[in-house]
């Protein structure tokens, strides 16, 4: 409480000394839905067409090594809002809700504190209790200045989006509707003093599939290349641990076995419509005369399979289901415009303390992110070096914890209930980046297994002495701790939260 206390009244210092001549920049986040990097000119993606994201990345910076530090939509979304790692929010699907302490140091309750108008439009990803277990559970749409949010999955039917009802006439697909709901809210913040901060929260192109049919003729009979890791035989060395839950069966299931074209057509329809989006927020911009003065970030909140490795759907720990697409634009720096690319480690945790800075606001202790201004200003600098990757969703034997650093991955698996034992994977990033090799036995690794094992180690001790003491989050630190043997922490994992 104390902390807490002394961080809000440097906050309300910090304001009154901002708001006295309010230059703070305007902020826009966009984030997209299960998108993975391999979906965007800027990328190298073939087959695609993303004009305006690309004009974006090559206005600003593209960031090549950025990781959503949970591959799933509720934690991931409570990562991005509390610049927080999901065993300190408490928050993801099976787990429960997001607690109103933390939500109150989230990036767009404390802009608003601050003087900034907050928007917030599309899905929201998770719900605000008053304590852990509450059972009164609530979306917090009177916390913005103004809502086109919704509970969650949403709709793609902009009718059927309580909030966003008035756009659905002339947008009746959701992803229009959200680039009309940004312009709208530009221009009106474009006749105010005070500066703005708009997230919006595509549901493209997560499933189930329905795109825009307005775009129905842009990837009409396309064939798209895959990649040099596309299918089963690709994924002979991963652990049967990965098998156990839909990421595999969704390989067959979801057609990327038997109809790869057709499938990836729809879902990268369903991206071209969010590009279309993003160009409508950026003509509200120029159009209104505050272009200038505002910060433009995109990225999705965790990325997807796509058949790569034999695996459809997301959550797991590898490359195309964790690492995904960031845009920075800062129109008022010296580095915006040149093309610059940032190989240096982010994560999704990073968001909340980078839009604090942007405002000139105190970034609060607790937050385990770390400012991407540091690397706007010097791409080659570091931040990270190393981030987590949980999984903590679905069955029990796809659970694993692992450590990610610029060039090296490390994944743990502890499950080992009848014939699978637990297990480990190591993948050097920097000469494999689609993760074609587990190279945990290979001799010339022995150095860096080991240094990444410390990592690994620190890391579970972090969530050891971190993590929320509800929603079955405490009982991770000895069921990821890798010096201790299954049958003693058997019995504590199956009980627990399925």
């Amino acid at each position: 409480m104390g902390m807490r206390f002394l961080y809000f009244s440097c906050l309300l210092w910090v304001v009154v000394a901002l708001q006295a001549k309010d230059k703070r920049p305007n902020i826009v986040f966009l984030l997209s839905d299960d998108q993975a990097v391999r979906t965007m000119g800027c990328y190298g993606a073939p087959d695609v067409k993303t004009p305006n994201l690309d004009r974006l990345g090559a206005d600003g910076m593209i960031f090549d090594c950025h990781y959503d530090t949970t591959a799933i939509c509720m934690a991931s979304r409570a990562n991005i809002m509390t610049g927080m790692f999901e065993y300190k929010t408490g928050c993801n699907f099976e787990h429960g809700t997001m607690v109103e302490t933390h939500w109150q140091q989230s990036y767009p309750v404390v802009l608003r504190k601050a003087g900034y108008s907050t928007a917030f439009a599309g899905k929201f990803g998770f719900e605000v209790s008053k304590q852990s277990g509450g059972k009164s559970k609530r979306l917090p749409e009177n916390d913005f200045d103004r809502w086109g949010g919704g509970p969650g999955q949403t709709s793609f039917r902009t009718a059927q989006n309580t909030s966003m009802k008035a756009y659905a006439k002339k947008w009746p697909h959701a992803t229009l509707s959200y680039g009309a709901f940004s312009q709208d809210f530009i221009a009106d913040m474009a006749k105010s003093d005070s500066p703005f901060c708009l997230s919006i929260s595509f549901k493209a192109p997560h499933r189930p599939v329905q795109p825009d049919p307005k775009f129905d003729h842009v990837y009409a009979g396309k064939k798209f290349s895959k990649p040099a890791n596309y299918g089963r035989p690709a994924g002979k060395h991963f652990s049967k641990q990965s098998t156990m839950g839909r990421q595999h069966e969704r390989f067959e299931s979801w057609n990327y076995d038997k109809d790869y074209d057709g499938v990836m057509a729809k879902y990268h329809q369903q991206i071209y419509a969010i590009d279309v989006a993003v160009g409508m927020v950026r003509d509200a911009l120029n159009k209104h005369g505050v272009a200038d003065n505002t910060v433009i970030i995109y990225t999705s909140d965790n990325g997807f399979l796509c058949g790569s490795h034999g695996y459809g759907s997301k959550v797991l720990p590898y490359e195309e289901a964790s690492r995904v697409p960031l845009l920075m634009f800062d129109p008022r720096h010296e580095n915006s415009g040149k093309r610059l690319r940032c190989a240096s480690l982010t994560g999704n945790v990073d968001f909340a303390p980078t839009i604090l800075e942007l405002a000139g606001l105190p970034v609060p202790k607790n937050m385990d992110g770390k400012s991407l201004l540091k690397l706007y200003n010097n791409p080659k600098a570091q931040t990270h070096k190393a981030l987590p990757l949980t999984n903590v969703w679905g069955p029990k034997a796809v659970h694993s914890f692992s450590v990610v650093t610029k060039d090296w991955k490390y994944v743990y698996w502890p499950y080992a209930e009848g014939d699978l034992e637990a297990t480990d994977e190591l993948y050097h990033l920097a000469k494999d980046r689609l993760e074609l090799s587990n190279v945990i036995g290979d001799s010339d690794a022995k150095e860096a297994l080991q240094a990444i094992r410390q990592t690994y180690d620190q890391a579970v001790n972090h969530w050891k002495k971190n993590s929320v003491p509800y929603h079955g989050y405490s009982q991770y630190g000895a069921i990821f701790d890798r010096s201790i043997k299954w049958s003693d922490k058997r019995e504590a994992f199956l009980r627990g939260r399925k």
